[in-house]
């Protein structure tokens, strides 16, 4: 039997997750099982990854302040578009609905803009960071957390405890909400989450080397 590929793997194992978590919690099936999270230095080019990705899932354009961002966001809004796939902009709520995403993703810091934010445009998709065992004072009308990093990770979750799968499964009831494992996952690593109670998985490098080549 041919192996499966490193992306075959992510989708399935996230696609499960959500299932599971659906069985739940109705409102998790309207949530994309994987999401896609783009980083200015480590996913050049996102637009390709994103048209490679599977119809349903979703990604989460971070431009960070650069100057390229507005156009990274337009190119990736084309190529969700055609593939099926639901984009968020990160924290920049006037570029998301400049280029009709799907809704925004905010960090742990700016969590406090989601009532605003839900009035505003009542059927965005809002998502939100957290970073458990230390919760946010208030989560608002969130739909989903990326709880992280569950797993040994690279860049600025470096310095961060990791929660591992038992440290994620305490944690998604307190969160009380749909919640992503992000973080150090990949296709070895997700094998270990069904159960977790996660509703998918969220990954900046595994996503983009897995749908990127």
């Amino acid at each position: 039997m041919k192996a499966e590929t490193p992306a075959e793997t992510l989708w399935r194992l996230a696609v499960l997750l959500n299932r599971a978590a659906a069985r739940v919690d109705a409102a998790v099936a309207h949530l994309p099982p994987l999401l896609f999270l783009t980083d200015p230095e480590r996913t050049p080019r996102p637009w390709t990854v994103a048209s490679r990705l599977p119809a349903g899932a979703g990604v989460v354009h971070r431009g960070f302040g650069r100057p390229e961002a507005r156009e990274t966001a337009f190119r990736l809004r084309d190529a969700t578009s055609a593939a099926g796939v639901r984009l968020l902009i990160a924290l920049d709520a006037d570029l998301a609905e400049a280029v009709g995403a799907d809704g925004v993703h905010l960090p742990e810091k700016a969590l406090h803009l989601a009532p605003a934010l839900r009035l505003r445009a009542p059927d965005w998709l809002i998502t939100g960071a957290a970073h458990p065992p230390a919760l946010p004072d208030g989560l608002g009308p969130l739909d989903a957390v990326l709880a992280s990093p569950v797993f040994a990770a690279g860049e600025g979750s470096a310095a961060r405890p990791r929660l591992d799968v038992a440290g994620l499964e305490q944690a998604i009831p307190r969160l009380g909400r749909p919640t992503y494992a992000l973080g150090g996952v990949d296709a070895g690593s997700a094998n270990r989450l069904p159960g977790c109670g996660a509703c998918g998985i969220a990954a900046v490098g595994a996503v983009f080397d897995a749908f990127g080549a």
